[in-house]
């Protein structure tokens, strides 16, 4: 099990829940278009933003994000160890540096002081295009350079009294990825912040983070992640909670279980399961709905349901924990399914 770190007011690692993290795609001093998108993100689920730091106004702005949002947020700082300072002393939750850029050792003992002085976590790591020469040299773009750089900057923020560590090691390669943190994970006992680095668009991303990430969940693997997808942020939420749901890490939510349909189905299941997701987005109750083609191995293979339907020609049979509760005409028989949802859903 990982350390524990407070980033405002979560925890992560150490046992706690995996924290759902983005990040803004606006300039960070253009406050009010920063804030709408980091209102947007809290509302579909986010509970980390991070925000770029490239000036002095974007350090500032810092201040004013402070009191426009409950969650905690997170300064990207490259090369600049005065950027840093500032931005902490603008008050962000915790600071996102790269120790190898950002001008020598003074400059990595002026951030660390300030880090310590503040009492914030800092995250470090690398990916394929911030390896360490060193490591680039000895061994290539692999895991064990993207891990030996990694902890390399952990040794500099430790050599001057940081030990509030979160790591990553991020690559666009799905098998690099894994392999990387998996290698790591042995290494380290900070927590660590998953993620496909340039995952791409919607359809890429999402089936690169859902590989990856669901992989490393199912190990253990994983404190903060963020899915990258390029484009509006908010899909990355979405993207996020259905691969903590998929991964058994996040059961407050209603679970739709529907089978691909063959030549034994006689209704339209097909469209009353999508239906059925829609009336349930949102639901916090853990529940597991089940709209199955056919009555010859729906209620069997959905026997775990907490209700369910499945169908013939002429009739459907509503079926709790594959028991079964109602027959009803066809011709009814999703308005009937539908309403005994909401009542589930409102009792």
């Amino acid at each position: 099990m990982s350390k524990k770190v407070k980033v405002g007011s979560l925890f992560i690692g150490g046992g706690e829940s995996v924290k759902i993290q983005s990040m803004c795609t606006v300039k960070t001093s253009r406050t009010d278009e920063v804030a709408a998108q980091m209102s947007a993100l809290e509302d579909a689920g986010c509970e980390i933003i991070r925000v770029s730091v490239l000036d002095e106004e974007d350090a500032a702005a810092i201040k004013n994000l402070k009191s426009r949002t409950k969650m905690p947020i997170v300064a990207d700082i490259h090369f600049s160890a005065k950027l840093a300072v500032a931005a902490i002393e603008a008050g962000c939750d915790k600071v996102r540096i790269n120790p190898g850029n950002i001008g020598g050792e003074d400059n990595i003992k002026l951030v660390a002081d300030c880090i310590k002085a503040h009492k914030i976590p800092v995250r470090v790591g690398s990916n394929t295009g911030s390896i360490e020469r060193e490591y680039l040299k000895k061994y290539g773009v692999s895991e064990i350079s993207l891990v030996e750089s990694a902890l390399h900057s952990v040794r500099l923020l430790e050599r001057h009294g940081v030990n509030d560590i979160v790591i990553s090691v991020k690559a666009s390669s799905v098998p690099l990825t894994f392999h990387a943190y998996k290698l790591l994970a042995s290494r380290a006992d900070y927590p660590l912040h998953i993620g496909v680095t340039e995952a791409g668009t919607y359809e890429s991303a999402l089936v690169k983070s859902s590989v990856a990430l669901g992989a490393l969940l199912l190990e253990g693997i994983g404190d903060t992640l963020r899915v990258s997808i390029t484009g509006d942020p908010v899909r990355e939420i979405y993207a996020a909670k259905s691969i903590l749901r998929a991964a058994g890490l996040d059961k407050n939510f209603a679970e739709v279980i529907s089978c691909p349909t063959c030549g034994r189905c006689m209704w339209e299941s097909a469209s009353l399961a999508e239906e059925v997701e829609e009336l349930v987005k949102g639901c916090k109750k853990p529940l597991k709905i089940a709209v199955m083609g056919c009555v010859v191995n729906g209620p069997g293979e959905a026997s775990e349901a907490d209700i369910g339907i499945a169908g013939s020609k002429d009739y459907c049979i509503i079926f709790k924990k594959g028991k079964l509760f109602r027959r009803v005409p066809a011709e009814n028989a999703a308005a009937e399914f539908l309403k005994e949802i909401r009542e589930i859903i409102d009792d």
